[in-house]
This record gives structure tokens, sequence and C-alpha cells, in this order.
């Protein structure tokens, strides 16, 4: 599949044609293939809305951010750190289709809910994912790794599709509960209940919780349930000062 790698022994480096995605390693990538050296990972897939902009509606950036701190205090202990960064935005949705589908969540009847949590990414794009995981392990197994001491991902997708590859993961690290906002509380009770690997932190999340766990609400139509009277005053506050201002003008 390669010919480079036998007619052209001055090469030193070889990158293989694997595109859509950043490897980003800590510590020295020579332990890589060792497996009596501690290696951590994650697979992140882009999410723009929180990874750059800080959106608190998922646990990408925190769970991102946990990963990196795990890759450099395994680093510090003398193993090595990865985090494989692939474009699949939104699911592979893409960003604009992601956008609609938290639109969607918002404003739906009763706000969003973990219960709706899957059912709104269906109605609006037709399928809940359309990330393909066979070939997600190649850039692992282009970098040596036959072992995964500590795999910082809940997802059983990216878990099966790595050890049905042959790699071996010892431990599977979900995100701290305190990392998780307030407004992700749908997300991660949502998928929990759905399958996600609950580890340690999630267990007993049951049709109880899928239901009373709801989103932020927010006041679309100009109010909110039992704060219509602070949105009425501050509208005539607002209303008074432009009236102050236009006579103050004038003068």
């Amino acid at each position: 599949m390669y010919p480079e790698l036998i007619s052209r022994p001055d090469i030193k480096v070889f990158l293989p044609p694997i595109g859509g995605l950043t490897v980003y390693i800590w510590g020295d990538p020579d332990t890589i293939p060792d497996e009596d050296i501690e290696l951590t990972c994650r697979v992140h897939d882009e999410c723009n809305g929180s990874d750059v902009f800080g959106s608190d509606i998922c646990t990408c950036r925190p769970y991102l951010t946990h990963a990196i701190e795990e890759c450099i205090k395994t680093a510090q202990r003398g193993g090595c750190g990865i985090v494989i960064y692939y474009r699949k935005e939104g699911r592979s949705l893409g960003e604009v289709t992601k956008y609609l589908v938290y639109n969607t969540r918002k404003r739906q009847v009763g706000g969003d809910s973990a219960a709706n949590y899957f059912s709104c990414t269906e109605q609006v794009a037709g399928v809940q994912d359309t990330r393909f995981q066979a070939l997600m392990p190649d850039p692992l197994h282009f970098l040596g790794v036959t072992k995964i001491h500590n795999f910082i991902s809940m997802s059983d997708m990216k878990y099966n599709a790595i050890v049905e590859t042959g790699i071996k993961i010892v431990n599977r690290v979900e995100i701290p509960p305190e990392m998780v906002p307030d407004d992700a509380q749908v997300e991660i009770t949502a998928k929990v209940f759905h399958g996600y690997n609950a580890g340690e932190a999630y267990k007993g999340i049951g049709e109880d919780e899928l239901k009373a766990t709801k989103g932020r609400e927010y006041a679309y139509d100009g109010k909110q349930d039992g704060d219509a009277t602070t949105v009425a005053a501050a509208a005539t506050a607002a209303t008074e000062k432009e009236d102050v201002s236009s006579k103050e003008s004038k003068n």
C-alpha cells in the first residue's frame, strides 16, 4: 500500500495519508510501543462551539481539558500522553446542523431535556450520528500503540472500535462530575442512560433522572415562567431612562 517504505530507505519519517486530524503528544514518543510504560489517550472529536467559544451545553471542552491534564500528569510520571483531535464536528453532521439541533432542543415544548436529547438530532438530521469509527484507530496503530492504560472517554463506540483492532485498554476514565457544566447535565444524563460507560461516578442514572433532567431555559418570547414581572419592570425602567436621556439632550 505504501511502496515508499521499501523503495525509499532514505526516508526517516513517513506520514501516511490520514487526514482530518491532529495528534498531540506529551512525554517521550519512543515509549509509546512499550506496554510496560503508562500511556494515557483521548480520541476527541471537534466541537467548535465548546472547544473554542466555551459553550456549556456539552461536555466537550471540559473533557478535552481533563484529558490534557491527565496526559501531562502521565508524562510527568515518565509515561506518555496522546490526544488525537479529529475534525468530526457535530458527530460529523457539521457545525450548522449541530446548531440547528441545539436550537431545536432549546425551543421545543417543555424545553431542553435529557429524555429528548437524541430524538432532537434525529428530528433535524434524520440520524443520530454519522461518524465512521472503523478507521478511527489508524493513527494509534501508526504511532505504535498496542496498549492504552488510561482511555479518557465514556464512548462505547470509540472503545469498541479501538479494542476490535487489537489494542488493549486497561482503564476507562469518565469526566469528573464537578467538571460537567450545569447545562450539560442533559447530555451526560442522556448518554449514560442510553449506554455510555458510566464508571463509578455516574452509576444509578435511571428513567427518573432522565425525565427530571432539564437544561437552561431561555426567554424566547420575552418572558420566563415566574419572571414576567421582572422582565416588564426592566422594560419600563429602560423606557424611562430613554425618556430622561431624550429630555436632557433637548435641554
